[in-house]
């Protein structure tokens, strides 16, 4: 399966997925706060979700978010594990009407608090809140479910206080206190006698607990905050998939947000599946998931689809072969051959294994359709007249268009031979557009306290969608890709100073669709600026 960020509803593009297909989900769903800075991204996508979820109060409230959980519950595997992050606004009604009812109350594991104590936040007539809770479900109470215990470093403290406690492996179990100390021991309430578990390990630390105040939120000008107003930090995401998966194990985000799931996910080499209904969060997801990639090397990095509303045609056509071939067969729902070569003319096939053959061109000829007939019967006989006697198509041929001569030629095999080919253009498949048009100017603004000089760069950009938002690169490499320094920038203006020296800048523009287009501009700048 191929990690993929598919931008839509949730709960219809959960319906569509297989049943017990995931091993880990982790939700951060909007919060039940009743503020309108909930609206994040403030796309039309976002604002229509938003508008559902508050028609009716709490009691909608619950409703949206429960049969979107049911859909989750249906998904996971035996072996499976949920995590849904909320706050104080509607914790105790997600837990006793969501989660309990759905997953039973015999599958309830933790709650988890992640505390943020800081200074900010105002309070004058009651405790400054400063937690989350993470409620923590299992799937069933199957033995085989996943969970990897983690650990907290010892403190100075618990090092000094037991340090002649630990044995020749660095451990402490239950036993070997109360071997050493039988006072130290029997201050351990509700210890069974013959348990040997290992309390504490000098090179792991201490099992973890369900008060996590070691994690520090978000906050303006840390290296991986991105100006999401509600990101969560890697290292929480990094503790949950660690805990409750494995590698290869499929990893689903049902609101992604700003894409913490996915990077750390995908750094961890779980696979997974991000879904969110704005554009801005799926296209700022993907940007951010392609730095992290850019910035770890290709060695982590599966492959992934983008699954939008619409995809541009130039970009379509432009795709590398295979790559092209293996996208549109997941876009329709088959499995891609992994051959590059000598696949005997087929690219894939469908979940029945009906082959599927994919050409990256227009007005395909009568004579692929020919092959492809012969192509069919040599790959899998006893299927291809299985399908001939049950009247099914023996085989699909996907492009972008079909000449007169191979629509004559599949008719006559249906009407003379029974014989069913069924063509199928992309653009039934996927709907298909234009991306938006970009243009880069730039003027002079003076000089900074530096000497340097100030230069607004200015990007007009337009699409019948409408534009989303721009992000920008300050050292673009054509070798290493749009590597965004701005992610999300509204304007499409603005001031930068530079020293002497020249600069490849690269502003990225994203429309209404997620569809998307970037321009280059080259300066040079000594004394003066120059476009070259």
């Amino acid at each position: 399966m191929c990690n993929k960020l598919i931008l839509g509803d949730n709960l219809e593009v959960m319906k569509s997925m297989p049943f017990e297909s995931v091993d880990l989900i982790y939700l951060d769903p909007p919060f039940f706060s009743n503020r309108n800075y909930e609206v994040i991204w403030g796309d039309k996508g976002e604002i229509r979700s938003f508008e559902d979820r508050w028609a009716g109060g709490i009691e909608n409230y619950i409703f949206w978010l429960k049969e979107r959980v049911r859909q989750m519950h249906r998904l996971l595997k035996p072996t499976g594990s949920l995590y849904l992050h909320c706050d104080w606004h509607a914790d105790a009604y997600i837990r006793v009407q969501i989660l309990d009812d759905i997953f039973g109350v015999k599958n309830f594991l933790s709650a988890i608090d992640w505390c943020y104590e800081d200074i900010g936040g105002k309070a004058t007539n009651y405790f400054k809140r400063k937690k989350d809770t993470i409620f923590f479900y299992s799937k069933s109470n199957s033995k085989r479910r996943v969970f990897n215990l983690q650990y907290k470093p010892l403190s100075e403290s618990t090092m000094t206080r037991y340090g002649s406690y630990f044995d020749e492996k660095g451990q402490i179990t239950y036993q070997k206190l109360k071997e050493v100390s039988p006072g130290a021991f029997a201050k351990l309430k509700g210890i069974p006698e013959d348990l040997n578990k290992v309390w504490l390990d000098k090179t792991k630390g201490q099992p973890l607990g369900d008060w996590w105040i070691d994690i520090t939120a978000i906050r303006k000008g840390f290296t991986e905050a991105i100006g999401y107003p509600t990101q969560k930090p890697e290292a929480l995401l990094e503790r949950i998939i660690k805990a409750s998966s494995n590698e290869g194990d499929v990893v689903l985000d049902p609101f992604v947000g700003g894409g913490t799931t996915i990077v750390v996910a995908d750094a961890l080499n779980r696979k997974w599946i991000g879904i969110d209904q704005s554009v801005q969060a799926v296209k700022v997801s993907e940007m951010r998931f392609l730095k992290v990639r850019s910035a770890y090397g290709n060695s982590i990095v599966n492959s992934y689809i983008l699954k939008l509303h619409k995809y541009d045609i130039d970009d379509l056509t432009g795709m590398n072969a295979f790559e092209f071939e293996r996208w549109i067969i997941t876009q329709f729902d088959g499995e891609a051959n992994i051959k590059q070569r000598s696949d005997g003319g087929i690219d894939g096939k469908t979940k029945d294994n009906t082959p599927i053959q994919v050409k990256q061109s227009k007005n395909i000829g009568r004579n692929v359709i020919d092959n492809f007939k012969s192509a069919t019967s040599r790959a899998d006989k006893q299927l291809f007249e299985k399908n001939i006697k049950e009247g099914k198509p023996v085989g699909y041929i996907i492009a972008f268009s079909f000449s007169k001569g191979a629509v004559e030629e599949v008719a006559r095999l249906r009407n003379t031979e029974n014989i069913i080919i069924k063509l199928v253009r992309v653009d039934e498949i996927i709907e298909v557009s234009n991306k938006p048009k970009l243009v880069l100017d730039f003027t002079e603004k003076g000089r900074d306290t530096n000497s340097d000089v100030v230069v607004q760069i200015s990007a007009s950009a337009k699409s019948d969608a409408g534009i989303e938002f721009y992000s920008w690169d300050f050292s673009y490499n054509e070798e290493g890709g749009f590597n965004a320094e701005l992610m999300l920038e509204p304007t499409g203006k603005i001031e930068r100073a530079f020293a002497p020296g020249e600069y490849h800048i690269a502003c990225k523009v994203v429309d209404a669709d997620g569809l998307e287009n970037i321009e280059i501009v080259k300066l040079r700048v000594n004394g003066f600026v120059l476009r070259v």
